[in-house]
């Protein structure tokens, strides 16, 4: 963690919702999920949170030998976002407990706001790490 990792950190992500990125495409193995709207799918707005937090604290990690891994997520998907649209994420850092970091994060589509809520990532050493899920994957 460089000295520059501070509580006050903001960015702001914008991504186009592609149609692999909608309900029907979160698991093309269920039947359901293929017959449901075309829109974005909460499985993908989680992962499109915790991008923009990644790029919020990259500059501020010794990367890429240190990461973050999410830990906890608490949001809402209040509003539906059709593919074509550009969603825009604005996250900050609000807390820092040891290498703990908690986030507020908020999306918006060009209509509605589609998200607010909680994000807490732990800051991790990618070597340790990747040992211990290969010491797992043995079990």
């Amino acid at each position: 963690m460089k000295s520059s990792l501070k509580v006050g950190i903001q960015y702001q992500h914008k991504f186009i919702i592609p149609k692999s990125k909608t309900v029907p495409n979160l698991y093309p193995e269920s039947n359901e999920f293929k017959i449901m709207p075309e829109v974005f799918a909460t499985g993908y707005l989680v992962g499109f949170l915790e991008w923009a937090c990644i790029l919020a604290i990259k500059p501020h990690l010794d990367w890429p030998s240190e990461q973050s891994v999410g830990t906890h997520i608490n949001v809402s998907h209040q509003a539906a976002t059709p593919a074509g649209h550009e969603v825009i994420a604005n996250v900050e850092l609000i807390n820092i407990d040891g290498k703990k970091l908690t986030f507020n994060v908020e999306a918006r589509d060009s209509v509605d706001i589609i998200s607010k809520g909680t994000h807490e990532r732990f800051i991790i050493n990618k070597e340790k790490f990747d040992n211990k899920v290969r010491e797992k994957k043995i079990i």
